[in-house]
């Protein structure tokens, strides 16, 4: 009924108008105000991801030699092995955890050994990343780590040990908590494969080898070689805030436009209403259809993922459907003809759309009945500016 009360008010206030127009008229002055950014913006990149992306599984196998009490001065290398498991929660820091497990040897003419079972929690950080900037498909990157452990030696086999237990025997095991440090090259095979080339040195006390003499610290030094795989590839988003200046722009010089109309409007209503009783007014029950809707998705090139900025739209559209149970949505995808083929840019237009769609339905509750998807493609572009294009947009059918 607030509908058929503006309306009766605007045709009775432009009946008046028109017969009062000889003798008065008002020139309605509608001072504008531009929405500013308080403080500067740093045009600078931001980086996020889902923790489902980004999770990594490693093997390798290699060779280690440990730096031990060692009568003879000659050191021999012994096979170990490889897991583990990591993710890579921003462009330039990740972290896993790297098992080994092995045999080490020292002494040549009399041969001592044991078996070493160990695992590592390091922190990995992508020089080249941060050094150069992100490239999602880099081919080669540094990574140096630091990493914290425990290690269990066990199965000595010796003619020097001289670490006893509480029965005056020696030990036949040792527990140990390392520090290492290493270095690993990384080759980009494919989006969910790595090659990796990678060499550690682990520092351990004297006890290492089950042997206390004239070395303070015991050191394992391993050269590993292996494959990542990527569980669900590499997915980093990106937002730039300085992307959206020109967007923020044009809808400064809508909010402003619209103050005006709302100005003039009042000015009209006030005169209306000054005048009644109006004379009644039929109802009027047409709703304009394929009007647009103020919200909308944009996306990031060659993407159909929401950000968390842009899904505050999604939710604003929600609620405003569950404001009005009986309206229909018609949810219009896009992309800029200015990249992708048309038949690509279609598809990539109908994923946009559907995301949107999911968002709704599966967060916020609003029926698939009442939602239509299309994906326009590129062949129609809703803005002049290609980047603008990269959007979704909503429309009562």
């Amino acid at each position: 009924m607030k509908t058929n009360h503006f309306l009766t008010a605007v045709a009775c206030g432009s009946m008046l108008l028109c017969a009062n127009i000889a003798s008065a008229q008002e020139e309605v002055v509608v001072e504008q105000e531009s929405i500013t950014v308080s403080k500067p913006v740093e045009c600078k990149t931001h980086y996020s991801s889902s923790w489902r992306d980004n999770w990594f599984i490693q093997l390798g196998a290699g060779v280690q030699s440990p730096f031990v009490e060692n009568s003879d001065g000659r050191r021999r290398m012994t096979a170990t092995y490889n897991l583990g498991v990591g993710r890579w929660f921003s462009p330039y820091l990740g972290f896993r955890f790297s098992g080994y497990y092995g045999a080490i040897h020292w002494n040549q003419t009399l041969t001592n050994s044991a078996r070493v079972a160990n695992l590592n929690l390091d922190f990995m950080w992508d020089m080249f990343n941060s050094i150069n900037g992100y490239k999602a498909d880099r081919v080669f990157s540094m990574v140096p780590y630091v990493g914290l452990g425990g290690t269990f030696v066990y199965d000595f086999r010796y003619n020097n040990g001289n670490i006893y237990n509480s029965h005056g025997t020696v030990r036949s095991n040792e527990w140990c908590l390392p520090v290492s440090a290493g270095l690993q090259f990384r080759f980009r095979l494919c989006e969910y494969v790595d090659f990796f080339a990678e060499g550690r040195a682990s520092f351990y006390g004297d006890n290492y080898n089950n042997c206390i003499e004239g070395r303070p610290v015991d050191i394992n030094i391993s050269a590993i070689g292996g494959l990542t795989f990527y569980v669900n590839g590499r997915k980093f988003e990106s937002y730039n805030p300085c992307d959206y200046l020109g967007y923020i722009d044009d809808l400064n010089g809508k909010v402003n436009d619209l103050r005006g109309q709302l100005a003039a409007t009042t000015v009209a209503l006030a005169n209306a209403e000054a005048q009644l009783p109006c004379p009644e007014v039929t109802e009027v029950t047409e709703v304009s259809k394929g009007v647009p809707m103020m919200a909308a998705v944009r996306f990031k090139i060659n993407s159909s993922y929401i950000s968390d900025e842009e899904m505050v739209n999604v939710y604003n559209v929600a609620q405003w459907m569950k404001a009005n149970p009986d309206t229909k949505v018609s949810v219009d995808g896009y992309a800029d003809r200015e990249t992708g083929t048309a038949e690509y840019n279609q598809a990539l237009s109908q994923r946009r759309a559907q995301a949107v769609v999911d968002a709704l339905v599966n967060e916020y509750g609003i029926s698939a009945d009442r939602l239509t998807v299309n994906g326009l493609g590129s062949s129609t572009q809703p803005y002049p500016e290609n980047n603008w294009n990269r959007i979704v947009i909503f429309t009562q059918p």
